[in-house]
């Protein structure tokens, strides 16, 4: 009977979350996503696209540890696309940079991103520390200057006023975010009521992947040692970079372990990710929560009226 009960209690769950973008909020719903951006003028702008995860529609791409790392080329495709769409509408003369031009911007990230978090990291462990060939104690340590150096990045563009802005969007997407799930009217004022930290955002999951990294590479490390009989900063880095797409995969399923359970240790792995979440999300404006209420009724378009008004449970990162 208890069992009954607690199956006719249980809120529904629903796949519901986004991105800030220049000026805007992507919004993704089961099925579709929908950005919205306002223009220099301030007119919003709607672009709506049907989408459906392969996760749904292949058995193989469903299973653990490969659907995070299907969601997360399905999340990055996405968001490239969204942003450079906003940054049309919103930028409109930088819009008009040449795929060229677009194209050694990306690399470019790339390679920052894996020099900043790849390279420096363990270079700085093996100059530093003479603990190279202990697999746990050097990928705690590279991976703790991994952690700060993440950390200080996030503070760093912080200070920009432009990124600032996208930081009020990140808030305005998680209170929109919030709101619908609580079932409540979903309008300004009601959103304006919830937190900007969501404990399935993105900040929050790439928090649990720089961990889950830490466990993942010692593991690597000490096959290679034990196979190789010695290890170097250029066979980590030849063993590393292709594991990363596995160690997404690996944060991916603890995130969802974690919002679905109460544990001490969940509760606590939780944390610094909300922490973080203070320097990634900023309290919005007003306009900036109209926007992202647009882009989720246009996500839902006919359907909006039918989904809305009820308590869900989410099981999406965003």
């Amino acid at each position: 009977m208890k069992r009954i009960l607690l199956l006719l209690t249980m809120k529904p769950s629903i796949l519901v979350g986004g991105q800030a973008v220049i000026e805007g909020v992507m919004m993704r719903v089961p099925g579709a996503y929908a950005t919205a951006v306002r223009d220099p003028e301030g007119k919003i702008h709607i672009q709506k696209n049907d989408f459906q995860s392969i996760t749904e529609r292949s058995n193989f791409w469903k299973q653990p540890i490969l659907r995070g790392m299907a969601s997360l080329f399905e999340a990055m495709k996405m968001g490239m696309a969204t942003l450079q769409y906003s940054i049309d509408i919103a930028m409109p003369e930088e819009g008009e940079q040449s795929k060229l031009a677009e194209f050694f911007s990306t690399v470019f990230a790339i390679g920052l991103a894996i020099t900043l978090f790849m390279v420096a990291p363990m270079w700085i462990t093996t100059k530093l520390m003479n603990i190279e060939k202990e697999a746990l104690w050097f990928n705690l340590a590279s991976g703790t200057f991994r952690i700060l150096f993440f950390v200080i990045y996030l503070l760093a563009i912080s200070l920009l006023k432009d990124v600032r802005r996208l930081f009020q969007y990140h808030g305005a997407e998680h209170r929109v975010v919030y709101n619908f799930e609580s079932g409540k009217d979903v309008n300004v004022k009601n959103a304006q009521s919830f937190p900007t930290q969501h404990p399935r955002c993105g900040t929050s999951f790439m928090f649990i992947v720089l961990l889950s990294a830490i466990l993942v590479f010692a593991i690597v490390d000490t096959i290679v040692i034990y196979f190789l009989g010695t290890i170097s900063l250029p066979i980590r880095l030849l063993f590393h970079l292709p594991m990363i797409p596995f160690v997404s995969g690996v944060g991916y399923e603890l995130i969802k372990l974690s919002a679905k359970s109460d544990s001490i240790f969940f509760s606590i792995l939780k944390k610094p990710g909300l922490w973080l979440q203070n320097i990634t999300t900023k309290q919005p404006e007003d306009d900036m929560v109209v926007v992202s209420i647009t882009a989720l009724k246009e996500a839902f378009g006919d359907k909006y009226e039918e989904m809305v008004g009820k308590e869900y449970m989410a099981e999406a990162i965003g």
